[in-house]
């Protein structure tokens, strides 16, 4: 497999953007194109380039953001008033085209009703946004980086994650091989992921209401039949189900720490504010 570079901290930028359309791709998520001439710049590295998207609230016609992007930016954010400061999401890019000045990113319909997702279910063509995303391809919100060494690539996904395992399978070349399990709410939600590698994607279809199966994805991993060689594995979506499924990998599968990439894109019962400030607390007192 080609080698990725270790992630850089290339710079970062907000970037005011309006929607152009919106398109319903299943009972579960809608596609929302982003349009502005400031997205020509912003520097999708592909795989899983995740960014920081700012809505505004009911009744404002602008998202209100920090006045820097620089570091700091964040703590500026969390001083502002919760009533009128943006509503803050991280997402990821499904597809950008700058040469279009647009980017497509894929929302998930929580049945929840959170902000965003109200906010996207409602979008119409001019709504205005603001992204806070990368001035250069290589940065470090992608996350997706095999080393040189890996024979074969495992990824776990909930919807949340769907998006950004669609990116990496649009990314992996020719002869690698991918063992692939996706979770989704509905079978309306199955899509067609497009790739040039050795792909064997496997649909889980969990249900809703009292009907809804929990565990399917530790459960398919658990009874698969995996490959031998170095593998990489990326495993995302909801917090409790990334650290189950990374404790069988390495506890169980003997996957190696350092090649099990794993990022908890949701907790049930918590706001991305909240793991957002428990992240920053957590990295502050580690360096008390």
């Amino acid at each position: 497999m080609t080698a990725v570079t270790t992630a850089t901290a290339a710079p970062f930028r907000f970037f005011d953007a309006h929607v152009v359309r919106g398109e319903r791709l299943g009972p579960s998520v809608v596609r929302i194109t982003f349009g502005g001439e400031a997205l020509r710049e912003f520097a999708c590295g592909g795989r899983d380039q995740s960014f920081s998207l700012f809505l505004p609230h009911p009744g404002q016609p602008l998202p209100v953001v920090p006045t820097w992007s620089g570091d700091g930016w964040f703590a500026q954010w969390r001083a502002m008033d919760p009533a009128v400061r943006a509503v803050m999401r991280s997402y990821t890019v499904r597809e950008a085209r700058p040469e279009r000045a647009e980017l497509d990113v894929d929302f998930a319909l929580h049945g929840d009703g959170g902000p965003a997702s109200r906010w996207a279910a409602r979008a119409l063509p001019g709504d205005c946004v603001v992204l806070l995303g990368p001035t250069a391809e290589d940065n470090k919100s992608v996350g997706f980086r095999p080393p040189l060494t890996t024979d074969w690539v495992l990824l776990t996904a909930d919807e949340t994650a769907l998006p950004a395992v669609a990116g990496i399978l649009a990314w992996l070349p020719s002869g690698v091989a991918a063992k692939v399990w996706i979770e989704v709410p509905d079978a309306g939600d199955l899509q067609h992921l497009p790739t040039a590698a050795d792909a064997e994607v496997n649909w889980l279809v969990r249900g809703t209401g009292p009907d809804r199966r929990e565990g399917l994805l530790l459960d398919a991993v658990r009874a698969a039949e995996l490959p031998g060689g170095s593998p990489y594995a990326w495993i995302a979506g909801e917090s409790g189900s990334v650290r189950a499924l990374r404790r069988h990998l390495v506890g169980e599968r003997g996957f190696d720490r350092k090649s099990v990439k794993f990022a908890g894109y949701w907790r049930q019962g918590a706001s991305e504010e909240d793991l957002r400030a428990e992240a920053l607390s957590g990295s502050a007192s580690s360096q008390d």
